[in-house]
């Protein structure tokens, strides 16, 4: 967490072309993504065994569960020998929930075995035909052929518990002998949103005292399918000329989202005197929650954003805060042109100029699922540290509003998450810096 707080205030992103091998299954208009790191799953505790039998997006959910319990102070204590399980010491897992949001689940490992299924046998009777009958002439073509119908070794024996939705959820609550409340959310853009504020709930209503959410996603596959839908959709940036300028929320220029491999981040959320009991210390509080639905398009904001204004002041009045005392607009943001404009409309209409506004997509690109978790953590980071990062590439605003420009020190004690989602869904938290 660390590492990535530095790089956000520093503003550093990575952006490469599509792979190459892309191009020979369709035509891509947009050039460019966000790619992930190399992660090395051991050092947060996820066993070689683990990730062959869970999908890449499952493994990134655990790694960041862990890295969450530590940094809130709870001790993992290794289950029995070969169980590569962990329980908490000093936690009720009965009174501990699992809350996490996905917007496509395990696809990848859905689409590397589908591959197999689908090419394993064809391959193999073109590739008998090319090596015993086809003719000089023609080998280069069936070549080229084979070579497009590449696929994994072996269809995976895990590949069902792989892709389902909720591997995730179940998965952190195997690895941490959890047994209270385990819930996923599919709420596509908005689900680590949602998932948050389902859990800050359930805290906030006694069902539990602890809660572990968030959300993760991994949308890279071999054969670009999952880039190609998005594509199609005209929904990814277009004005590919230099990769470090393209993505530009909020920008008049802007020309669509970048579309990233993915992420995940998780919360450990908290009742205040359970915590305090343990002697932890809460990096912020969250303290209100709303969501809403468009019921208008599958792809589009409603004009006007009607049901998002009545989400943030939904949002506020559960937080018991007026307008005038946020400090701080973690935005939607994405780099579209219907939805930055109509999510600065209402942002300028609900809270004037005053919050300080930017958009952690402007550094990450589109992570989907994950994406309100990821801003949710840089949002209790901000009003922790009292600064946040810039909105990047923002040149000529499409409103005034008091966008974060340069890194600097802000008096900021509330702040507001907020995430739309593909079908409608919108939803925000309100969290307030801990004193």
């Amino acid at each position: 967490m660390d590492e990535f707080w530095r790089q956000c205030l520093q503003a550093k992103s990575v952006v490469a072309p599509v792979p190459a091998e892309w191009d020979r299954y369709a035509t891509l208009r947009s050039r460019l993504l966000a790619p992930l790191p190399d992660f090395d799953s051991e050092s947060f505790g996820v066993s070689r065994t683990e990730r062959l039998q869970l999908d890449p997006m499952t493994v990134m959910v655990l790694g960041a569960a862990r890295e969450a319990l530590e940094r809130a102070g709870f001790s993992l204590v290794p289950g029995a020998a070969g169980s590569r399980s962990f329980t908490l010491s000093a936690l009720d897992v009965e009174r501990t929930g699992v809350y996490i949001g996905t917007g496509i689940g395990g696809m990848y490992s859905f689409l590397h075995n589908h591959a197999h299924q689908l090419f394993q046998r064809v391959r193999l009777a073109l590739k008998s035909y090319a090596d015993e009958r086809a003719p000089a002439e023609g080998r280069a073509a069936l070549d080229d052929a084979l070579a497009m119908m590449a696929h994994g070794s072996r269809f995976h024996p895990f590949v069902a518990s792989m892709y389902m939705p909720n591997a995730a959820s179940a998965a952190v609550g195997v690895k941490f002998a959890i047994t209270g409340p385990n819930v996923t959310y599919g709420m596509a853009c908005a689900a680590g949103t949602v998932a948050t504020g389902h859990a800050y709930r359930a805290v906030r209503d006694g069902q539990v005292d602890v809660a572990l959410t968030g959300g993760g996603e991994y949308l890279y596959d071999e054969h670009g399918h999952n880039f190609r839908a998005f594509d199609v959709a005209g929904t990814l940036v277009r004005d590919c000329a230099d990769p470090q300028t393209a993505n530009r929320p909020f920008d008049q220029k802007r020309s669509g989202f970048l579309f990233s491999h993915g992420g995940a981040a998780v919360l450990v959320l908290e009742e205040l005197e359970h915590a305090r009991r343990r002697g932890a210390t809460p990096i912020a509080e969250v303290i209100g929650y709303a969501e809403t639905f468009d019921a208008h398009s599958m792809m589009s904001l409603a004009p006007g954003g009607a049901q998002i204004e009545r989400m943030i002041r939904g949002a506020l009045a559960d937080a018991g805060v007026a307008p005038h005392e946020v400090d701080y607009v973690n935005a939607h943001g994405t780099g579209t042109q219907n939805n930055d404009a109509i999510e600065a409309e209402v942002i300028e209409r609900v809270f004037s100029k005053r919050p300080l506004v930017n958009t952690t997509k402007s550094l990450l690109g589109h992570t989907i699922g994950a994406s309100g978790a990821i801003e949710a953590v840089v949002t209790a980071l901000s009003l922790r540290e009292g600064t946040t990062h810039v909105c990047k590439n923002l040149e000529t605003p499409v409103r005034d509003l008091n966008f974060v420009r340069t890194v600097g020190k802000h008096d900021l004690r509330v702040g507001l998450s907020q995430s739309f989602a593909f079908g409608g869904h919108n939803a925000a938290v309100v969290l307030r810096r801990y004193s």
